[in-house]
């Protein structure tokens, strides 16, 4: 399938016509080792409180979803896993993964009652594939939780600050999200901005 081009002078970018997708050509995707190199430079602590308020945006409305003892995956948790550590002093039971930091292909082979997924969607080189991998880590009835910078209707691509991110390579509109959900048959809703959560129905 040819997709439009989106005119960026220093990236080539597609847009899916079916979902409104933007991500970056497959030859200008970042090799693995620009990945890791750029991930060393975040400084995402677990203990430090902007960085917990910051990751609380998603947190909090999960928290509200769960029932008591829920087991959940943070899924590409990064050096700073703080989203794990706050659910995990909620009472919840959290299991790490993450590629480059914490790559436990065992944390990959159950299931869970939910998957946290933080500022990480926009970094799938393969999203549709990504998205049904997080499908089958869910037990029926389960909560896909995401925060990732959305492409709403106001932002200017060209100039958007969060493409600039050289490992930033798939960008979602809110309506990309409702067509991840309707493939999958899950319930969405948006509790907030850049906040996605989806259910899994069976």
């Amino acid at each position: 399938m040819a997709y439009p081009r989106v005119d960026v002078s220093d990236r080539i970018y597609f847009q899916c016509r079916r979902c409104e997708g933007t991500f970056v050509a497959r030859e200008a995707l970042p090799t693995s080792d620009v990945e890791r190199s750029q991930y060393e430079l975040h400084e995402n602590d677990a203990s430090d409180p902007n960085y917990r308020r910051f990751v609380g945006r998603l947190v909090a409305p999960l928290i509200g979803r769960l029932a008591a003892g829920a087991e959940g995956l943070d899924y590409g948790c990064g050096e700073g896993p703080a989203g794990a550590a706050m659910l995990t002093e909620a009472g919840f039971n959290v299991t790490l993964y993450d590629p480059f930091f914490v790559p436990d292909e065992a944390a990959l082979e159950r299931d869970y009652d939910f998957v946290f997924c933080c500022e990480t969607a926009e970094h799938f080189h393969d999203p549709g594939r990504e998205f049904d991998k997080m499908e089958r880590l869910l037990r029926s009835g389960g909560i896909l939780a995401i925060m990732t910078g959305l492409e709403y209707p106001q932002v200017d691509f060209a100039t958007w600050h969060y493409r600039r991110d050289p490992t930033h390579v798939t960008f979602y509109r809110p309506v990309t999200m409702e067509r991840i959900a309707q493939d999958r048959s899950w319930e969405v809703d948006f509790p907030s901005k850049n906040t996605i959560f989806f259910r899994k129905r069976h």
